[in-house]
């Protein structure tokens, strides 16, 4: 299901900012993701790093790899936590069936977009995306650097 509206940012857990550099994004979609207990722990202690994750289509079912969750220190004794564990992710079929074929298509890949809170659960934004290409981050850098210049004009002259 396509999101719209944007996130409080009191529930997002970890973003992944290198994403909008490297890519142009087509759709979004939110989905669920299968976490173990120590793992949601470490997310409410914001110990995730997401930026070198990306999402696979294995078998009919897709997962985000690379996204690293730390474990906390006082982890359970009986467990052995393995941070940089495959986490499945949760969309319904049809959602799953229609990424599928538009990743068979050429230039097209899914990447992580951030993990937020929704009603108590953790949920994974993800992106359909197209890679850029380098004179493409070359225009979003100068366009960047373009609105921060703005913004200091704007600043000092308010003065």
């Amino acid at each position: 299901m396509a999101t719209k509206k944007k996130q409080d940012p009191s529930t997002r857990i970890a973003d992944n900012k290198k994403a909008a550099y490297n890519y142009f994004f087509e759709e979004r979609f939110e989905a669920g993701m299968v976490l173990e207990g120590w793992e949601v722990k470490s997310l409410r202690e914001g110990k995730v790093q997401l930026t070198d994750g990306y999402v696979i289509i294995r078998d009919g079912e897709l997962y985000v790899i690379g996204c690293q969750i730390n474990p906390l220190n006082s982890a359970s004794t009986h467990i052995s936590p393995d941070s940089v564990r495959t986490k499945k992710l949760l969309l319904h079929k049809e959602e799953i069936r229609r990424l599928i074929g538009k990743v068979e298509q050429k230039g097209y890949t899914l990447v992580p977009l951030n993990l937020h809170w929704k009603a108590g659960k953790v949920k994974c934004e993800i992106a359909l995306a197209k890679g850029k290409a380098e004179h493409d981050k070359r225009d979003t850098i100068k366009d960047r650097e373009g609105k921060r210049e703005v913004e200091r004009a704007m600043k000092s002259r308010s003065r």
